[in-house]
């Protein structure tokens, strides 16, 4: 990958770290105050202001797993043990994130909210346990590429000798 490939990706990131923290801190109170204002009930709003914010963090902890992979891979060494945490961070990171799109589902079941607007809700939160899986596919390759660095550096390091 590319030195602008990188850093156009770090820039993307940051702003998206800056842009989520900008909602946790202004945007999610002003949404307490207008579903105050709207009525809702104090159970079902506390419950989605808390799903909104834990919401963004997995966004948050995402982005920086992806930035310290990508500081791996500026230094070359992607292919190895140490990628694996991040990864799997950020398979828990989504995965908590379906989970709680699932909840905001729950959540609004109940009420006045029109059925399909709920399956709708269902249905992204099938579309982002999909995305899990597909970073858990990403990870089993990863896995594979890693098993391949180390039986090359091994046959290296024979031919080494050999020569």
């Amino acid at each position: 990958m590319g030195r602008l490939t990188v850093l156009a990706l770090r820039v993307v990131i940051a702003l998206v770290l800056a842009g989520s923290l900008f909602v946790q801190v202004r945007m999610v109170p002003l949404l307490s105050v207008d579903l105050q204002e709207a009525g809702a009930p104090d159970g079902p709003r506390t419950a989605l202001l808390i799903i909104v914010v834990l919401g963004i963090a997995c966004v948050q902890v995402t982005a920086v797993c992806v930035w310290r992979l990508l500081t791996m891979v500026r230094r070359g060494n992607v292919f190895s043990h140490g990628a694996f945490r991040f990864v799997d961070v950020i398979f828990a990171a989504i995965s908590a994130a379906a989970v709680l799109v699932f909840g905001i589902a729950v959540l609004l079941a109940p009420g006045d909210v029109a059925p399909g607007v709920v399956l709708l809700i269902c249905g992204a939160a099938l579309m982002v346990g999909g995305v899990a899986l597909l970073v858990l596919v990403l990870r089993t390759l990863l896995a594979q590429a890693v098993a391949r660095d180390a039986e090359a550096k091994h046959l290296r390091s024979e031919l080494d000798e050999v020569i």
